[in-house]
């Protein structure tokens, strides 16, 4: 068999295996839109000093996509790896003629179909609940920041696996790194309410780049309607966290 038709018969089993998961489903796919529901419930008749004044629900549905992609790519990568790894699951896989760059290939290609659906998602219920416009002429800026956002993210999270010493740890660590982000880089309370501070410091991590690179894609009124630098910083985290991944992921478990 080729090596395209080995990877896309690892992505179908790897969609197979997501689905089949109600917890993986519910915080890949369900917790991003109830927090979309949240926010707009409770924020939605105010509005937020960007770009001269926009609707909160026009703020919070890049948010939350950017939010989305990051679950589906680093965090459910991080979490699901770790778990495969300390179970056996990838021993076992290591041992059989599939080449390794094939399973990592299906799961990446699994993680940003994940990351588009939400985008789909999220976008289509701002759009129905909310009427917030879905900005088809920036749909190409829009699907380029999400991809190359969505495969640095895959490698960040596949680079964590490294400092990841058993399945339980795994989701402590991951939300420990992600959710204080979240907060600091504007996902979740708006830039103009955050102290200067604090944005300085979260551009030093690359959910902030990403953000800011989505929300500049996903909001007309941008300067450029892509942020180059941005996604430039972005895009070197990724190529970081693949040379990371070479170095030290593992393909057996942290006792043998």
């Amino acid at each position: 068999m080729s090596g395209p038709a080995l990877v896309a018969h690892q992505f179908r089993y790897d969609q197979k295996a997501f689905w089949r998961n109600p917890a993986a489903v519910f915080f890949t796919v369900g917790f991003p839109v109830i927090l979309l529901l949240i926010f707009a419930t409770v924020f939605g008749d105010q509005t937020i000093d960007v770009r001269g004044g926009i609707d909160t629900t026009a703020y919070y549905v890049p948010a939350i996509i950017t939010l989305a992609v990051i679950s589906a790519t680093m965090q459910n990568l991080a979490m699901t790896l770790v778990i495969a790894r300390e179970d056996g699951r990838l021993k076992r896989g290591r041992g059989t003629p599939m080449p390794a760059w094939v399973f990592i290939a299906g799961r990446i290609g699994n993680s940003i179909v994940l990351a588009l659906i939400m985008l789909a998602l999220v976008a289509a219920l701002g759009r129905v609940l909310y009427g917030v416009a879905i900005p088809w002429a920036q749909l190409p800026e829009i699907v380029v920041v999400l991809v190359v956002g969505a495969a640095a993210f895959c490698c960040l999270g596949i680079a964590l696996t490294a400092v990841i010493p058993s399945q339980d740890a795994a989701a402590p660590i991951v939300n420990a790194l992600l959710l204080p982000l979240y907060f600091l880089s504007g996902v979740f309370i708006p830039e103009d309410e955050l102290p200067q501070g604090v944005t300085d410091f979260a551009n030093h991590f690359p959910v902030r780049d990403f953000f800011q690179a989505f929300f500049d894609a996903y909001i007309p009124g941008g300067a450029s309607g892509m942020d180059w630098g941005n996604l430039a910083v972005v895009a070197i985290w990724g190529v970081a966290g693949l040379l990371l991944a070479i170095r030290y992921f593992r393909w057996t478990p942290r006792g043998g």
